[in-house]
């Protein structure tokens, strides 16, 4: 089998990602088929190394001079104009030093030197303050490989799938921007996604906007005017779709009908119930990208920045679901097309 070669992020530097991407490596660095290329510093590397008292493989040492086949390696950034970092707090020196990391991400894969992104907490304060303008990294990301089709954020837990039709915009926009073609979209991509993972055909539970999902119109029409048409388009398309659910209880509702995939309106419909059921599990995949790239959903929690709390699993989780999905797109790349009539 072929060797996945994912690059690694340490997220912000001042917070918990430098400490959670060494242990990382200490806890799967030495699994055979994975080839790391971490991007960033070897000093904040190291700082994090030390954090977390682990050590770090030999190869890291060199620089991006890889010792063997197989040896992970570090792939360097910018760091002209970051200035001091201070650990624990939001500063533009920190948000540069993160947007550096993805640019080079992005440079990498298109190098062909890595084929997945896993990447530690972001601060979008931070970044903002280093002149950061979009919306969030996944669109940050889509512009800097030049993706211009549908993308939007996934999140994983177990076996439990979460989309959305909007995600980091104000609650007074969202109405307005629920339309039957997005609702279609997001459903669409999270299925693309997810058959990346293994999963052919999952079954989807998408959720009203309103209370009860509009209780007939009574509270409100978008459920009836928009959800409804975009379900039954799904359905034509043969998506094992149903809805609208009222928001309330479709956890409960896909939980019992066996659904892998909910859809959801709104950024929060989903994210609070994934948090609530295991918030240091919960896993961000960013859609639409050329490329696998994926996070786990908690922040860079400044507080306990440098105490060796920081928990790795949902990154260690991340890694793997990069390496099927990876695996997934290469041997998709490399099926023979079938011959048209």
């Amino acid at each position: 089998m072929a060797t996945t070669r994912i690059g690694l992020l340490l997220g912000d530097p001042a917070g918990v990602g430098p400490e959670i991407i060494a242990k990382v490596l200490d806890q799967f660095g030495d699994t055979p088929g994975v080839h790391f290329s971490v991007i960033g510093t070897a000093e904040t590397l190291a700082a994090g190394a030390d954090v977390a008292r682990v050590g770090l493989p030999a190869s890291l040492a060199t620089r991006g001079l890889s010792v063997s086949a197989d040896a992970h390696r570090l792939i360097g950034i910018d760091t002209s104009g970051i200035g001091r970092i201070k650990r624990g707090e939001s500063s533009s020196a920190a948000g540069l030093f993160a947007l550096r990391s993805m640019q080079a991400a992005v440079a990498a894969v298109q190098a062909g030197r890595i084929e997945a992104i896993v990447y530690a907490p972001l601060n979008k304060h931070a970044m903002k303050l280093a002149g950061f303008a979009e919306v969030d990294e996944l669109h940050y990301l889509a512009n800097l490989f030049g993706s211009h089709g549908f993308c939007s954020e996934l999140n994983q837990l177990d076996d439990l799938w979460t989309a959305r039709v909007t995600s980091h915009v104000p609650l007074r926009d969202v109405a307005a921007l629920i339309t039957r073609e997005r609702v279609c979209d997001a459903t669409r991509l999270a299925v693309a996604t997810m058959r990346q993972a293994g999963i052919e055909q999952p079954r989807i539970v998408i959720v009203g906007l309103n209370p009860h999902a509009g209780d007939s119109g009574t509270i409100g029409t978008e459920d009836i005017d928009v959800i409804a048409p975009a379900v039954a388009q799904l359905r034509a398309e043969g998506l094992d779709a149903q809805g609208p659910v009222s928001p309330d209880t479709a956890f409960v509702t896909a939980r019992r009908g066996g659904a892998k995939l909910i859809v959801t309106m709104y950024h929060d419909q989903g994210q609070i119930a994934l948090k609530s059921m295991a918030f240091e599990r919960v896993l961000t995949i960013l859609g639409g990208l050329p490329v696998p790239a994926i996070t786990a959903s908690a922040g860079s929690a400044y507080d306990i920045a440098g105490r060796n709390l920081a928990n790795p699993e949902a990154l260690i989780r991340a890694c793997g679901l990069a390496r099927r999905m990876a695996e997934t797109r290469r041997a998709s790349a490399a099926a023979p097309v079938a011959p048209t009539s």
